[in-house]
């Protein structure tokens, strides 16, 4: 097992990954921006090394300086957490060339499943049901007009190294198609440096559905069941639930199998989530596969007891699942709810300032990730996510009461936030009733 982690990331995923490792034993070294220098993870760490200023360019997307620290600390693994390098393959071969171990998959799985059009076309040959598209990537609007026109329209745009909605649109008919095409394209340049297009069917009105699976390195795949993360705002998603109310135990297993071979298929190793599209006959088809932890692992590990960050570590080192998949069962439902610092009545606008009085609450079933502490001051230049809460119980309907609870409790003065947009979603009566897909925030909120 290694004795020093070095955790290249920020905010609340920074501390749950300090806190997993400070109950295995393991040490830790948090890297923190000038911005960052009071931050609950550098607090927390035994050792916090300042990588530069408060840029992410200069900081945490700063390969050179991430890399430095781990060997001046003499680290022995990184852990990405979510988002800035975590998905980033040039950086796992950095740290595969200076003998650092990156808790994760290899570059050269990143690379394959981070490329979109790639993706799919693994997924096909391994026998994954994915929506009708293009099986090569696309580069000029004007050529891919006649292959739009093919698959047929309403049609969807993605840039091959897309993530979070960017290099994305949606063209309803060959007379906006190709402007459409533009934008995407000039999206995903700007963002990913990358003019690598693929076209997709539009599925109608989908949920989204994602699989949880962890593999070690001597073969072994798990599901860790569904998360149902159709309550998006722009492509974001705003609440998680795990179990998803609206497939039947053998479409979930239908899924969780499908989801093994994925992974199986391109001999994945440690945490992923292959994501779906369910549309409302119950067929489901491949979307991407994220090649890190998600954002909204809590949900899983309170319905399966799994604790993903320690699962994570294990692999990492060698050694083998500490569960199979018989070990696997979902009990009681999970939900998460994202509380970002932004003004809903001003288009989300984010919402940095300094924390002057705050009150989280707890409970049988509650769990708080966060950074966030009295004095603290958000900085601007990050992801307005200020914390999640998780409430956990027997069924949907007890986990729903108990989250509208708990978020009745919470404190945040001094800053703006979304909790009383999040309270308007959990007491709607389509979200009450499970009625919900990825169109739901635009329809019932204008």
């Amino acid at each position: 097992m290694f004795q020093k982690i070095l955790i290249a990331n920020r905010g609340e995923i920074a501390v749950r990954i300090i806190r997993a490792c400070r109950e295995m034993g393991i040490q830790t070294v948090a890297v923190y921006s000038e911005a960052d220098a009071d931050a609950l993870h550098t607090q927390l760490a035994d050792e916090a090394v300042c990588i530069g200023p408060a840029k992410p360019q200069e900081s945490y997307l700063s390969m050179e300086r991430i890399l430095s620290a781990t060997l001046a600390t003499k680290a022995e693994a990184i852990h990405p957490g979510f988002g800035f390098l975590s998905e980033n393959s040039k950086f796992v071969e950095m740290c595969e060339k200076c003998n650092v171990t990156f808790i994760g998959p290899s570059a050269e799985l990143i690379h394959k499943m981070g490329n979109k059009s790639e993706a799919r076309a693994t997924m096909i040959a391994a026998g994954v049901p994915v929506v009708p598209g293009t099986k090569e990537p696309v580069f000029e609007a004007k050529a891919a007009l006649p292959i739009a026109e093919e698959i047929g329209f309403p049609i969807m745009i993605k840039a091959s190294s897309g993530g979070g909605g960017k290099g994305m649109r949606i063209a309803e008919t060959k007379d906006d198609f190709i402007d459409n095409f533009n934008t995407a394209q000039r999206e995903s340049v700007n963002a990913f440096g990358d003019d690598t297009m693929y076209l997709e069917r539009y599925v109608q009105k989908p949920r989204h559905v994602e699989v949880q699976i962890m593999a070690d390195k001597l073969g072994n795949v798990v599901s860790l069941g569904e998360r149902d993360c159709s309550i998006q705002r722009r492509h974001q998603k705003m609440i998680e639930e795990s179990p998803c109310c609206a497939i039947s135990r053998e479409l979930r297993e239908k899924m969780g199998e499908t989801a093994v071979r994925a992974a199986k298929a391109v001999k994945y190793e440690n945490a992923g989530t292959i994501e779906f599209l369910l549309d409302h006959s119950g067929e489901f088809f491949f979307m991407e596969m994220n090649t890190r932890i998600q954002v909204e692992h809590p949900v899983t590990e309170f319905v399966t007891g799994v604790d993903l960050i320690k699962e994570q570590i294990r692999v990492a080192a060698g050694l083998p699942l500490s569960v199979s998949q018989e070990d696997i069962q979902i009990k009681g439902h999970a939900i998460e709810v994202r509380i970002n610092a932004e003004n809903p009545e001003k288009n989300f606008m984010p919402c940095p300032g300094t924390i002057t009085d705050m009150y989280l609450p707890g409970g049988n079933g509650i769990r708080i990730d966060t950074a966030l502490y009295n004095g603290y001051t958000i900085p601007a230049n990050y992801d307005s996510m200020m914390m999640k809460v998780i409430a956990y119980d027997k069924d949907r309907e007890s986990a729903i009461a108990k989250i509208r609870s708990a978020l009745g409790e919470v404190i945040i003065e001094g800053v703006q936030t979304n909790i009383d947009f999040q309270f308007e979603i959990l007491n709607n009566p389509d979200y009450l009733a499970g009625n919900v897909d990825t169109h739901f925030i635009p329809e019932h909120f204008e």
